[in-house]
């Protein structure tokens, strides 16, 4: 349906701005308060509170009440029946798969084990009907996903949507993943980086909300790091930004896989900590490295804290370059906690530069092993438009949909 556009400056176009406005900050955030969504629009209480009125009469809205700062507040976030988008996360050895509503509560979950070198054909085949069968369990199909947002373990080229660098992903590289993926399902498709997506998820409703820059570390079989200013990933031209498993510590150490001496990975990834054990210990996985460590087994917790030492040596050298105001740290060995974090902020205190407001503070991430598949739903929400014929909303994406973005659409 084709809507009328308001001239330039008429008080109607600046009402359609205003809840633009609105509906983009909870299409980012999920859920805040009026007076929250006052702050994150620029606009004032009064009219912030008029438009939620109105949008929650038209549909578009939900309105709910809690308690903040001791006072009753007014809750917002988008309607739930306005369609469902799902998530999708596939690191080295896992695939988390989530289904969501418009203002991000989970429908349903699942996650499964991978194969270390898994294909993309095999594995998208095999998601397809993942999905489909998740819809059918809480009585959909797949034509009601709205969009689909998806992780990958590599750097992704956001001109091009495959993995911007060969070697780190064997078995999907030269692939268009989305499009791969779009064909099988029907669905528009969305795909960044792993990295990127768990720091999307910190900063856009986890620990890095506050933040207005912060770095998102993933600590797992690989190691990759998410970049985000004012809630927004900086991905760089080929969406290399962050690949802080390649940052050379010693030109002269082991050959890693992307080609190059003494990176990082090489010395604090999950294949380099488990090769230190001998097979009779029975560290296969770094879900075995973290048992034995909870455990208190000494040698455990001392590979782990090596790891951190060299990862914060590494993040030492990212604040010098991008100056964050925050650090979390994600991945499986993000689960690890103190053991890791502490040696990183040692690290951090003797190599990076000072400044007047101290080190960026490192913390735990907020989702843990879930935030990379929460980051592919906030892409996946980021690029549907929101239609309400009836209040004139359209095109509502901060940054405009792309082509064949789909709709949420209005029922009266």
């Amino acid at each position: 349906m084709a809507r009328r556009n308001a001239p330039p400056g008429s008080q109607t176009s600046l009402r359609e701005a205003n809840r633009a406005r609105v509906v983009e900050s909870l299409k980012r955030h999920g859920r805040l308060t009026q007076i929250e969504l006052a702050g994150s629009t620029g606009l004032s209480p009064a009219t912030v509170s008029n438009i939620v009125k109105e949008l929650t009469a038209s549909g578009l809205l939900h309105t709910s009440f809690t308690t903040s700062s001791g006072r009753r507040a007014t809750l917002v976030s988008l309607a739930r029946r306005l369609g469902l988008v799902a998530g999708v996360h596939y690191s080295s050895r896992h695939l988390h798969i989530a289904i969501a509503d418009t203002a991000r509560t989970i429908v349903t979950q699942s996650s499964l084990p991978l194969p270390l070198d898994h294909r993309h054909d095999s594995e998208l085949d095999r998601l397809a009907l993942l999905l489909g069968d998740m819809m059918e369990s809480i009585g959909g199909s797949l034509s009601d996903l709205l969009a689909v947002g998806l992780a990958l373990p590599a750097p992704i080229d956001p001109r091009t949507g495959r993995v911007s660098t060969p070697g780190l992903l064997r078995g999907w590289e030269g692939v268009d993943v989305a499009e791969s993926l779009s064909i099988r399902i029907g669905r528009p498709v969305y795909v960044d980086s792993e990295a990127n997506l768990g720091g999307l998820a910190e900063a856009r409703e986890g620990n890095g909300r506050a933040a207005a820059s912060s770095v998102f570390i993933r600590v797992g079989h690989t190691i990759s790091a998410g970049l985000v200013v004012d809630g927004d990933l900086f991905r760089g031209v080929n969406g290399k930004a962050g690949q802080i498993g390649h940052v050379t510590l010693d030109e002269n150490g082991p050959i890693c896989r992307c080609s190059n001496r003494g990176c990082l990975e090489t010395y604090a990834g999950g294949p380099a900590l488990l090769s230190l054990f001998p097979p009779s210990e029975g560290m296969h996985r770094l879900g075995d490295l973290l048992q034995a460590a909870e455990a208190g087994d000494g040698s455990a917790r001392r590979v782990i804290a090596d790891a951190g030492r060299h990862i914060g040596i590494a993040a030492a050298s990212l604040c010098n370059l991008f100056d964050p105001e925050l650090i979390v740290v994600g991945g499986e060995l993000g689960q690890a906690g103190e053991i890791l974090m502490a040696p990183m902020r040692h690290s951090l205190e003797r190599t990076a530069l000072p400044s007047a407001d101290g080190l960026p503070e490192i913390v735990g991430a907020s989702f843990g092993e879930w935030a990379e598949t929460r980051g592919a739903i906030a892409i996946a929400l980021d690029h549907v438009t929101v239609l309400d014929a009836g209040a004139g909303l359209d095109g509502m994406s901060g940054t405009g949909p792309l082509p064949g973005a789909p709709t949420l659409p209005i029922t009266a």
